[in-house]
């Protein structure tokens, strides 16, 4: 919407406001923020911190909008928080990935890039290197992972069932106030879970309860929905003294976690004292001896210091952090400087991090304690010894308070002022040296290294090779389109050069990365795409790495994210070979992550259809008929379920081996298998339809046992299997298993899950739709039900619900006719639930369309119209077109049966079209176009008169929409009622479309400019030639849309024109437009000049074209040159009364410097070539091809395009002989260029006429040993 549109709309309903509320009292909004009720806060949060990540965004920008005072409309384009999802005004979905992925997805952040693994195949025999992890080494580690996973259900399992037992036995009162306080520890409630007495005596405690070592411990917390432990979140969990649940209120928020952001590991489950259970390399030692034990109470949650903080000081009546008992805030990962190890483990750092990090540095250096040689320095060399540190001593690396205190001078002893360094900028961060481009702040952690450019002489190759690489990925990340561009082609050249092992160590933690966007995704993956094509075997030690990073991409909600994955993936297979992929993957196959083993089997789906469903038979059987894991099962049916979904029906050559080897699946004893195979089946006979009922046999049986022993979710997956196979089978079959499988979809009808109803809907409409199931059936045992069931309010609300509903009733509807669906719901027309009507309108408008309405009769039309009528006033919801369409599609359906309503349809729209709400007003505009044909059908043409009239009155519609609409309905009423009838007359209506034009909107030029063409077409005459003079100075604008179709039909407007008021005046306008500057424009014009010349004759055009080729402007002649060609291709045969007199201009372009001249030049050449083929221009078609001949040795792609399409077009109209004495010049030639193109139009030419050519060979002498004479016998024989 142009922004003064919108200004003066914002004015006009300020002053309405404002009238309305005149007894109030009136400010500026714009000046003082409205008062937002939804900024204020609802409640007051138990943690600062959760409150304030949660709303730091939302709030930030809402209270920043308030208090600028530019426009609202500008202020609507600022980006916003990230839970603004992409709404109807067009603004953008949020860019970062991050933010629109489900819980689900972000999964994918957990996975650890896993190291490089032994490639067997360039070791050959030899024995691997002990420290390269080998296939061995990785499935022991998952089947530790499993055992380790197992013993944690079991043990957590036991302390419910001890809980629960607890809980169980009555609670009998203590016989004394000692043995009531004996039996408090044994029933400690959940708040007391992660606290112990403290001191040595817990440390003894915990030694008694656990009898594993705490290396043993698990990293996560098990129990949480039985969360997997994954090996990726390092400083994740130190693990509560007693593994049961966490509790989110003893929480100490740490900035160190990597996953979720809010919610650590139960606070003080390792108390002072005791040794830190499963604590990670690089986390802070606590201080063990400092924590005073003290009596144990219940700590509140605002005694806990705050970890995230970076500058709190600490109170002064409170214990300095370092001593606090209970918890010592730990800097976590995020505030140690990150070494390249923790770098690839951690999310992304934000800026803040960033300069706390800076600034930790800083004091780090001024307080870092005293060498050797500096305190020789200071002290005299006799009179000292030096002591050494007791044994038990353990230096603090990074003390809490560190993060805690701010240093002051007041506080801190002996502070001396630092010395100020005036040049340094604080905020500003570095300049990226070598023109390198912009880095964004979570990007130093990945390219922080670039910043310095001082240590690049003292770097080892191997440095020099990753910082290369490290520039080169920040060019593709970051830079501009050339820089990119050279980046990729760099990286994409020296791969083999830079080695496998440093790129990919590059490119995939940036992958990881939390804050990637879509486009820098896309980007990366494109490098990942052209390396692995020239690396080629040498990927294999990284597979698993690369598929950790791409998998995630094949369930992305993207469909380019998918296939992009996907491409990588079979790319990849192809690279490192079916060995290789297979070792990769296998371990993940029975990974206890359920979201691995999902990726996985979609990844393995990719894999066979890479390199064929044979290679991977073998595999796939041995998988699903594993013993000793069900995971390993049901990822293996997984797999043969993708692979269906993913090749469709290029699985029928397997499809028998595919089906035997799941179908033992079907009686497998884990429920989740016998779902997952039943799946699987539906989407093997998804795939295969029509075909393949044969392969299905061994099954059918297990299936029907199934449906009847079944329930739940198994139930759906087998129904929906059976759902799929009956549309394979024989008619007489499908009748027969349609009537047994139909009792328990009856049942089912009755299933509140959501789910089952789609399933259920799905098969009956599978069902109903085979051959051999009769009407008369489903009439009496499925329909009643069906609609009790079915039919519902609620049903609308779900939108997959809505769909599989619509589709299912029209396919009912094909069997048993119009009358009994629509018979059944017409009432329904008038529910008061929108989204049910407008659910129903969809139902009759698709049930409409297929079938016709002649079953409807006199009764049910009633109801029809009058429901129909009824549903289109009273809709309110945006989604107009659903009601549009259907309340077409049923009058265009009734015919000439609408007659007696048409009045009172016409009197709604007139009504509607005066309507305050723009929406309704081109909800009516639009219907008049859909209805206008039924009108002349029904001969009401006073009518119609009378709305154009109506229509007319309404053109100064100030929405666009709403004007598009209205042009559209004067089109509809203009092309049906004929110009000569038209009210208002044309003469009226034509100077009130001319200033429409100027309108910017792609509707409304779309509409007013295919008005004024039919009018410009149909009835020039009743309009003055001024008029159309001026209309095609406004036709000149439109050529520079953006929209092809309006383009397309000003051009043609033109043509429409010059018929009507002659080509002269036409011409002169189009031609001063060739001067412009954009090429659109031009490019448009020349188009114009060619219909209007092939409207008028070519020769009311050439001389003025010709003439204007006299301009010594590169445009002009060049816009001329492209007019020649457009036109000689319009005119076709009608060139051979102009070639010669073009001849000597084209002469001219073929001769000219300019290169896009003589491109030009050669593509006219082409069209009259073809055009004047067989006509007897010979001549001239010779003496052009000499012109054109030259250019055979141009590089630029456009111009030997053209050049050679010339030549192919000189073979059709001269033969291909006298083209090959042409070519036969330069076949021989010694040069290598010069004979590659001689070869390449003697290519072309042998495709396009080898025939002829046979005549047209040269007769070459015999020589001793070679003969080469053919004579007619011998070709004959």
């Amino acid at each position: 919407m142009d922004p003064e549109i919108a200004k003066t709309q914002e004015e006009r309903r300020k002053m309405e406001q404002q009238l309305a509320s005149m007894n109030s009292l009136t400010f500026d909004t714009d000046l003082y923020g409205g008062n937002d009720r939804d900024s204020y806060v609802t409640s007051i949060p138990v943690n600062e911190d959760e409150d304030n990540l949660d709303s730091l965004m939302d709030n930030e920008v809402a209270r920043k909008l308030a208090s600028y005072t530019a426009p609202k409309s500008l202020l609507k384009e600022m980006p916003r928080g990230s839970d603004e999802s992409d709404d109807v005004s067009g603004f953008k979905k949020p860019q970062r990935i991050i933010d629109r992925e489900d819980d689900y997805r972000k999964r994918r952040l957990n996975r650890v890039i896993s190291p490089e693994r032994h490639d067997a195949f360039a070791a050959g025999e030899k024995t691997p290197d002990p420290s390269v992890r080998t296939y061995a080494d990785v499935m022991r580690e998952e089947a530790l992972k499993r055992e380790k996973e197992e013993t944690l259900k079991l043990i957590a399992k036991k302390k419910k069932q001890q809980q629960e037992e607890e809980e169980a036995a009555p609670e009998k009162p203590p016989a004394d106030s000692s043995a009531a306080a004996a039996a408090a520890p044994k029933r400690r409630n959940r708040w007391d879970q992660s606290q112990d007495e403290g001191g040595a005596g817990a440390a003894a405690k915990k030694a008694k309860t656990s009898s594993t070592s705490d290396w043993d411990l698990p990293d996560t917390t098990p129990g949480r929905w039985d969360a997997t432990p994954t090996p990726g979140r390092l400083g994740d969990a130190t693990p509560s003294a007693s593994v049961g649940r966490r509790n989110r209120w003893d929480e100490t928020p740490t900035p160190g976690r990597v996953v979720d952001s809010d919610a650590t590991p139960a606070a003080g489950g390792v108390t002072p004292g005791a040794t830190p259970a499963g604590m990670t390399w690089d986390a802070t030692p606590k201080l063990s001896g400092l924590a005073t034990p003290t009596p144990k109470k219940q700590r509140s949650r605002w005694d806990e210091t705050p970890a995230t903080m970076g500058s709190a000081t600490p109170m002064a009546g409170a214990t300095p952090a370092a001593v606090t008992p209970g918890v010592t805030p730990v800097g976590g990962l995020d505030l140690a400087t990150p070494t390249p190890g923790a770098i690839n483990l951690r999310g992304a750092i934000t800026p803040e991090q960033y300069n706390l990090l800076r600034w930790e540095k800083d004091i780090e250096d001024r307080n870092r304690p005293l060498t050797d040689e500096e305190l020789d320095a200071m002290f005299p060399q006799e009179g000292y010894k030096i002591l050494d540190p007791p044994a038990s001593y353990v230096p603090i690396r990074t003390p809490a308070r560190k993060l805690l205190a701010t240093p002051t001078p007041m506080g801190t002893p002996l502070y001396a002022i630092p010395e100020e360094n005036r040049g340094q900028q604080f905020d500003v961060p570095k300049e990226a040296p070598g023109g390198l481009p912009f880095m964004k702040p979570e990007d130093y952690q990945y390219f922080g290294a670039l910043l310095n450019e001082e240590e690049e002489e003292k770097m080892t190759s191997d440095e020099l090779k990753e910082r290369k690489i490290m520039k080169l990925l920040l060019k593709v990340k970051n830079g501009t389109p050339p820089q990119r561009k050279t980046a990729l082609r760099q990286l994409t050249d020296k791969a083999r050069e830079f080695g496998a092992g440093p790129l990919f160590n590059r490119i995939l933690p940036l992958l990881m990365q939390p804050t990637l966007e879509d486009q820098e995704r896309h980007l990366l993956v494109k490098v990942i795409d052209r390396v692995l094509y020239k690396l080629d075997e040498l990927v294999r030690p990284y597979v698993h790495k690369i598929l950790v990073v791409i998998e995630p991409l094949l369930i992305d909600e993207d469909y380019y994210a998918r296939v992009e994955g996907r491409e990588i993936i079979s790319n990849l297979s192809k690279a490192a070979g079916l060995a290789t992929m297979i070792a990769a993957m296998r371990p993940d196959i029975d990974n206890i992550d359920e979201y691995v083993r999902n990726t996985t089997a979609r990844a393995f789906s990719v894999v066979a259809s890479a390199l064929g469903i044979p290679a991977l038979l073998p595999f796939l059987k041995a998988v699903c008929q594993s013993k000793k894991s069900w995971q390993a099962r049901h990822t293996g049916i997984k797999i043969v379920q993708q692979i269906a979904i993913l090749i469709g029906c290029a699985v029928l050559p397997h499809l028998r081996s595919l089906v035997e080897i799941i179908e033992h699946g079907l009686l497998d004893e884990n429920q989740k298998v016998r779902t997952i195979t039943a799946l699987s089946l539906a989407a093997l006979a998804e795939a295969a339809a029509p075909y393949g009922i044969e392969s299905f046999d061994s099954v059918l049986k297990p299936l029907w046992k199934g449906i009847r022993s079944h329930r739940g979710k198994v139930l759906a997956a087998f129904l929906k299997a059976i759902g799929f196979i009956i549309p394979l089978m024989d008619a007489l079959y499908a009748s027969y298993y349609t009537k047994e499988v139909m009792v328990i979809l009856i049942r089912e009808f009755q299933s509140p899950d959501e789910e089952m109803k789609k399933i259920v809907l799905k098969v009956v409409k599978q069902c109903v739709s085979t051959e051999g199931v009769e009407a008369d059936y489903i009439r009496s045992d499925i329909l009643p039900e069906f609609f009790r069931n079915f039919w519902v309010r609620r049903m609308a609300l779900d939108r997959r619900n809505y769909r599989q509903l619509v589709d299912t009733t029209v396919e009912i509807a094909n069997k048993t006719g119009v009358a009994d669906i629509v018979g059944r719901i017409v009432e329904d027309l008038k529910d008061e639930s929108e989204p049910y009507r407008r659910m129903v309108m969809e139902t009759i408008e698709k049930v409409v369309t297929n079938l016709g309405a002649s079953d409807i009769d006199a009764r049910l039309e009633e109801l029809l119209i009058d429901g129909i009528l009824y549903a289109f006033q009273e809709q309110t919801s945006d989604d107009a077109n659903v009601m549009l369409n259907g309340f077409g599609a049923v009058v265009n359906a009734l015919g000439q049966r609408v007659k007696p309503y048409l009045p009172q349809i016409c009197g709604t729209i007139k009504w509607r079209l005066n309507n305050k709400s723009a929406k309704v007003r081109q909800q009516a505009a639009d219907l008049i176009s859909r209805i206008a044909v039924v009108m002349k059908q029904c001969q009401e043409e006073q009518l119609m008169g009378h709305l154009g009239v109506v229509l007319y009155e309404y053109l100064g519609e100030e929405y666009p929409e709403v004007l598009g609409s209205i042009l559209g309905a004067l089109k509809a009423i203009v092309n049906v009622i004929g110009m000569t009838k038209m009210t208002p007359p044309i003469k009226d209506l034509l100077p009130r479309l001319t200033p429409i034009l100027k309108n910017r909107h792609e509707k409304v030029q779309e509409n007013c400019i295919d008005l004024v063409g039919r009018i410009a077409d149909r009835g020039a005459e009743f309009v003055p030639a001024r008029e159309w003079m001026r209309i095609c100075f406004e036709l000149l604008e439109m050529l520079k849309a953006h929209k092809k179709g309006i383009r397309r039909a000003t051009v043609n407007t033109f043509g429409y024109i010059a018929k009507a008021i002659g080509p002269q005046d036409v011409l002169a306008t189009l031609l001063n437009n060739l001067k412009v500057q954009e090429r659109q424009n031009r490019v448009c014009t020349t188009v114009a000049i060619a219909i209007v010349a092939e409207t008028c004759s070519p020769f009311t055009v050439l001389p003025a074209l010709m003439n204007e080729y006299r301009v010594p402007e590169l445009n002009v002649q060049n816009g001329v040159l492209k007019s020649l060609s457009f036109l000689f291709e319009y005119i076709g045969e009608m060139g051979k009364d102009y070639i010669y007199a073009v001849t000597p201009l084209l002469e001219d372009a073929l001769m000219d410097r300019d290169l896009v001249h003589r491109q030009t030049a050669a593509s006219a050449v082409k069209h009259m070539a073809l055009g004047v083929a067989g006509l007897g221009c010979e001549d001239a078609l010779v003496h052009l091809l000499n012109y054109v001949w030259p250019n055979i040795f141009e590089t630029s792609p456009h111009v030997i395009n053209a050049v050679m399409e010339a030549i192919e077009g000189m073979r059709v109209a001269l033969g291909a002989a006298i083209v090959l004495n042409y070519c036969l010049q330069g076949l021989f030639h010694p040069a290598r260029k010069v004979r590659e193109v001689y070869w390449k139009i003697y290519n072309s030419l042998y495709i396009g006429a080898q025939d002829a050519l046979v005549a047209a060979y040269p007769t070459l002498e015999d020589e001793q040993n070679n003969v080469y004479s053919r004579p007619e016998l011998m070709m004959f024989v």
